[in-house]
């Protein structure tokens, strides 16, 4: 029997969770969610873990919010600094791993089974032998690449969702000198294609028309998450400038999963992961996603087949990280890495879900 500590390192939550890895199946042990912007380093969240599960490790994997050289990883959307050097010593001396976040959710979709998938394209032609990509919004806009080489598929991290964002129309040409007010050096399709961007989008169109913003929403947006009020207010209160700001994202969103698809010919298909996409799912089947998608000109009919995914399992990075450290730190092949994660829900979720959950059920 081996351990594997994995983790999937966000700008607003960090997961960590111990496996015992025995006879090709996976029991995982613990596992924990902590709010990132509570501690000033990595290593402290590290530390707070390992002191309720000090058990020795043979290995870690962290799937990290940032492109990773050299062993090391200055995150994107948080002031920290990872080196897997550093955290070996942490845990003694274990080989650890560090992956960029969305190249541990690529390897996590392939442990996936098929229906962890909603389809949204209904045109869609299954190619096997093509390349295939990942996108997922959430705290920022993460990119990946799954390309075919040979019988097998190679994993490529981007950073896709840091190029410049492309307006479509003259509404869009506003919203970009907009954009520019704050962000005068670089805007990138982070910033609309995001839970931060969908706030922006948001507050773009209220200052456009401010009357348009209901008194439900006001108040919500007062004490709420902004992203969140906006698709409740979208999804359940029915709010016509919600509801509009909801399916512009939708759209924008399925505008640069073509963009990708385009780049590296993924005609394979586009996963759409990450925790925005579950959450509007609604809208997304409403046809906007598509619409951006194929909105590519002499393009269009190519696009039109491209099959369109939405993952619905959200741990999907923690996933990547569990099963590339089992082949690759353990040399343990395929375990049931899906399984052995599902059969966790019902452990401790950690500091935050205790504070969110106290005196109800998960």
């Amino acid at each position: 029997m081996k351990r594997l500590l994995a983790g999937d390192i966000g700008g607003t939550k960090t997961w960590l969770c111990l496996a015992e890895v025995a006879g090709g199946r996976v029991r995982v042990i613990a596992r924990e969610r902590f709010p990132s912007g509570d501690f000033e380093r990595f290593e402290a969240v590290l530390a707070r873990f390992r002191a309720r599960w000090p058990a020795p490790v043979d290995a870690a994997c962290f799937g990290v919010a940032g492109p990773v050289k050299d062993g090391v990883c200055r995150t994107t959307n948080l002031p920290w600094v990872l080196d897997a050097a550093v955290l070996s010593r942490q845990l003694d001396g274990a080989p650890v791993a560090l992956l960029n976040d969305l190249e541990a959710a690529a390897h996590g979709i392939l442990a996936l089974p098929p229906d962890q998938f909603i389809a949204l394209n209904p045109r869609a032609r299954e190619r096997a032998d093509a390349h295939r990509a990942v996108i997922a919004a959430g705290t920022g806009l993460g990119e990946a690449l799954l390309i075919r080489s040979g019988d097998g598929v190679t994993v490529v991290a981007t950073e896709g969702g840091h190029c410049d964002f492309a307006p479509r129309d003259a509404r869009e040409d506003a919203l970009l000198a907009w954009l520019r007010r704050s962000y005068p050096d670089h805007v990138s399709y982070e910033r609309a294609v995001s839970g931060p961007g969908l706030a922006l989008l948001y507050r773009f169109l209220r200052e456009r028309e401010p009357a348009r913003e209901s008194a439900q929403v006001a108040a919500a947006m007062a004490t709420a998450d902004p992203a969140a009020v906006v698709s409740r207010g979208a999804l359940e209160w029915g709010d016509p400038l919600c509801l509009e700001t909801l399916r512009w994202f939708a759209a924008l969103y399925g505008a640069e999963a073509g963009n990708l698809a385009l780049k590296s010919l993924a005609l394979g298909g586009i996963y759409i992961a990450g925790g925005i996409a579950p959450k509007i799912l609604p809208v997304l089947q409403q046809g906007h996603f598509l619409a951006g998608f194929t909105a590519k000109g002499r393009y269009r009919e190519l696009l039109a087949e491209v099959p369109l995914q939405v993952v619905l399992f959200t741990e999907v990075v923690l996933l990547g990280a569990l099963a590339w450290g089992c082949r690759h730190l353990l040399g343990v092949g395929e375990a049931a890495v899906y399984n052995g994660l599902r059969e966790s829900e019902s452990l401790t979720q950690g500091e935050a879900d205790h504070e969110e959950n106290v005196g109800r059920r998960r």
